[in-house]
């Protein structure tokens, strides 16, 4: 079997090191160590670390660029109710992958700001503000097309829909660990444990006992949110 081409290999390897370690941590002399060449060969296939971050965000993560692109080219094939909920759970779904990934970036000013300005060298159609432009500028033409009202307000609604589903994201990655440590009360759990989080608990000591309260699956969160969105704008 012949190996995988290397810029396959090296996306590859990143995606899976930015998962574990973090962005911050995913030095190119680790990824290309990872993915079984040298760091001369990472930077024949891509110009910088960013560079490769920006690939493997369109490339090995849920797509959204991609889906808010179809979205705009051809907006009529569905409601626009049916639209937000399409972009509501792909951006879930991306967020989902990519909050743990540049988290550690915020641990450290001064890679932070490395970071921004590898991504200002890429040009303005790299950055977290795209998805934001992307959404806003389908909204703009719904309004044009006399699908939302004449003055609706497309900027706030894409940040509040967006908004949501990076919350949703970022409290799924914080309650985790919070999930799997309650998984164990049930039989031969401690005592105290059992009656915070068993049948008769009250919402209270559900949550002073540090166990995440239930939520929607990711289907019915993203139909509410469409809902609730286009219900400020239509």
């Amino acid at each position: 079997m012949e190996p995988a081409p290397t810029r396959t290999r090296l996306l590859d390897a990143a995606a899976r090191l930015m998962r574990s370690i973090g962005l911050a941590r995913a030095t190119t002399k680790e990824i290309a160590k990872a993915a079984g060449c040298s760091e001369a060969a990472l930077y024949k296939h891509f110009a910088s670390k960013e560079d490769l971050f920006v690939h493997v965000l369109e490339e090995r993560l849920p797509r959204l660029g991609s889906l808010l692109a179809e979205i705009r080219r051809t907006p009529a094939e569905h409601s626009v109710e049916e639209n937000l909920a399409r972009i509501a759970r792909g951006a879930v779904l991306f967020y989902e992958s990519s909050v743990p990934m540049a988290a550690s970036l915020f641990a450290e000013p001064a890679l932070l700001r490395r970071h921004r300005e590898g991504l200002r060298r890429l040009g303005g159609d790299a950055g977290p503000h795209r998805p934001l432009e992307e959404l806003a500028a389908y909204l703009d033409a719904e309004r044009a097309a006399g699908r939302i009202r004449e003055n609706a307000d497309t900027d706030a609604a894409a940040a509040l829909l967006l908004g949501a589903c990076y919350q949703r994201a970022f409290l799924d990655a914080f309650t985790e660990d919070l999930e799997t440590s309650t998984e164990a009360t049930g039989p031969g759990a401690p005592a105290e444990a059992d009656k915070a989080t068993g049948p008769g608990a009250t919402a209270e000591a559900t949550e002073a006992a540090g166990a995440p309260t239930a939520r929607r699956p990711l289907d019915a969160f993203a139909a509410a949110i469409a809902r609730t969105v286009l219900g400020g704008i239509a």
